[in-house]
């Protein structure tokens, strides 16, 4: 092996950011001379990653959004691939976004450099044959969930489990009174964690609704209820606050934060969680929630057609049952959603099981990951 490793890495969006700065902190400790360069957000950034392009270019969502940046998206691909193959790294890691990444690592693959897969696309959730395209773009994927390694082993693909870096991070215990101190909020009042998502395109699906939301609960079940809603961006911040406006709502208690996901889901009784990741960090704090989420039709229709797991929420997903209710699409109204979550506020015996169901969960998920991920790059390595 070279003395400096020279190692490539793309993430399309902020939980692949969380992943790769990670993994790059766990890689310094073992490559201490290492380079890192591709594509990456600011926390990758901060842990010494070059990145070539904003990673925010490649965070869009779902089908119809990507067709509509398919020139640009595509673009910037052709001039990294051109770019790596140029530069021949020791090692390539794509982080998720497997749509971007997968082509790109059969293209390095075929060339001889090493490449890696860290997060399992969704084979158990969607049909087909994309298994055999991860075969012939990667020497080893690093899988986040324990239902994931026998269906690449079944088809003869390297992998290792790693466990989620949120199960890590996360404490097994969260105490909601501490948390509502730190924030000051009120100690015994119903309070609601609204997360409607860390994009702009989620924002503009799902903002007003999450307001009218809360308007509802405030108005016709529990009038002292308040809410929580931390934002990711100044973007998405100033959307959430247009959204109030136009739904005429600053009378609503409703606290903003900036970032600090972890600590509203932590002060509340029950959150509202937009899809995606946020929801298995509001499992592993292990909070009732109500799934919800609206994407463009055309995407929708598309998803149905190809899914063939009951539940689109990762906490369902992973216990193999619904243990917290998913309102999506056409039926994400605000009096359902309200309903939904003043029903689960009002159900201690419910609470009670979703708890359990998630510490569970937790325990299987805490794996160390950052430390394993980086001991099976270097195996690949060498």
């Amino acid at each position: 092996m070279s003395k400096v490793v020279r190692i490539a890495m793309v993430a399309g969006e902020a939980s692949g950011d969380l992943l790769g700065a990670h993994l790059i902190a766990a890689l310094k400790k073992q490559l201490p001379d290492a380079v890192f360069f591709g594509i990456g957000g600011p926390r990758m950034q901060g842990q010494g990653l070059e990145s070539w392009w904003p990673m925010s270019k490649l965070s869009v969502m779902g089908y119809w959004e990507a067709l509509k940046h398919y020139r640009e998206i595509s673009g910037i691909r052709r001039q990294l691939k051109k770019r790596l193959l140029n530069e021949r790294p020791d090692i390539f890691i794509g982080i998720d976004a497997p749509d971007f990444n997968l082509g790109l690592e059969s293209s390095l693959k075929s060339a001889g450099i090493p490449t890696v897969h860290y997060v399992s696309p969704s084979i158990w959730a969607w049909r087909g044959g994309r298994i055999k395209k991860i075969a012939r773009a990667v020497n080893r994927v690093l899988a986040l969930f324990p239902m994931e390694p026998p269906l690449y082993e079944k088809e003869r693909i390297p992998v290792t489990y790693v466990g989620h870096p949120l199960a890590d991070m996360i404490p097994l215990e969260t105490s909601r009174q501490e948390v509502r101190e730190k924030l000051a909020l009120p100690r015994d009042y119903p309070t609601f964690a609204l997360l409607p998502g860390s994009r702009r395109g989620e924002l503009q699906a799902m903002a007003d609704t999450f307001v009218q939301t809360a308007k509802i609960i405030r108005e016709r079940f529990l009038p002292n209820a308040v809410f929580v809603v931390p934002l990711a961006t100044r973007e998405t911040r100033l959307q959430f606050e247009a959204a109030i406006y136009r739904q005429h709502a600053a009378d609503i208690p409703i606290r903003l934060l900036f970032g600090h996901a972890q600590d509203a889901v932590g002060a509340s009784d029950v959150s509202l969680v937009a899809s995606g990741t946020a929801t298995l960090e509001a499992a592993l704090i292990k909070r009732p929630m109500v799934i919800t989420y609206k994407i463009a039709k055309f995407s929708y229709w598309l998803m149905k057609r190809m899914a063939y797991l009951p539940y689109v929420g990762l906490p369902n997903v992973l216990c193999g049952r619904f243990v917290v209710p998913e309102i999506l699409q056409d039926e994400a109204t605000p009096d359902n959603l309200a309903a939904a979550l003043v029903k689960l506020y009002e159900d201690k015996d419910a609470a009670r099981e979703i708890e359990e169901a998630f510490t569970d969960l937790h325990l299987q998920l805490r794996q160390n990951t950052a430390e394993k991920a980086a001991q099976a790059v270097i195996r690949c390595l060498r």
